[in-house]
């Protein structure tokens, strides 16, 4: 992994990469694939650095490590929401005022039609053949935004609800409710 890194002169990219990798664990296609959704959300969005964003990754695979390490978007401070559609894509918005119920976003994939270009990642991606995470990075590294598609969306932004907290009259312990719910989660299963 280290001789593709090497070959990487863009000194952002491998400051974003050496920041993701701790995290995630390793160099992966996936993560690297999430390193360059950012990028590309980053410029058409024209995100600024340590600007508000939220991600909905289509995959629970990898590429949303990016995004947390990245962009800041976790699931604990509902910038990250995982729909696990088992797809290489992503949708990104910035934060929009609390009055305000829709936000302008991009939903960027990994498009099979363009990775034919890349035989070992159009195999990786495909999952025809066993192909090394070496062997895939480079081919993304080499093609850049080329294997990418994208189109702009409107991304719905859900009004914020007050916090309700109640006692649930089955197991008698506190839970965040909605509406009037009178059993936690928990209890309602």
């Amino acid at each position: 992994m280290n001789k593709i890194i090497k070959q990487i002169e863009d000194t952002k990219l491998i400051s974003q990469i050496e920041r993701v990798v701790p995290f995630h664990g390793y160099l992966s296609t996936g993560a690297f694939i999430g390193i360059q959704m950012f990028n590309i959300a980053k410029q058409i969005l024209d995100l600024q650095n340590e600007e508000r964003i939220y991600a909905t990754c289509e995959t629970y695979n990898c590429i949303p490590d990016a995004f947390q390490i990245l962009g800041g978007a976790t699931i604990g401070n509902k910038g990250l929401k995982i729909i696990d559609c088992g797809k290489m894509a992503v949708v990104i918005n910035r934060h929009v005022p609390p009055d305000e119920t829709s936000a302008r976003g991009i939903r960027i994939y990994l498009d099979p039609n363009k990775t034919q270009k890349y035989p070992r990642l159009h195999a990786w991606y495909l999952n025809t053949q066993k192909v090394p995470h070496e062997e895939a990075i480079y081919d993304l590294q080499k093609a850049g935004e080329d294997v990418y598609s994208y189109e702009m969306v409107n991304v719905d932004v859900p009004i914020k609800q007050a916090k309700c907290v109640a006692v649930c009259k089955r197991c008698g312990e506190y839970f965040v409710c909605k509406d009037e719910e009178t059993l936690c989660n928990t209890c309602t299963a």
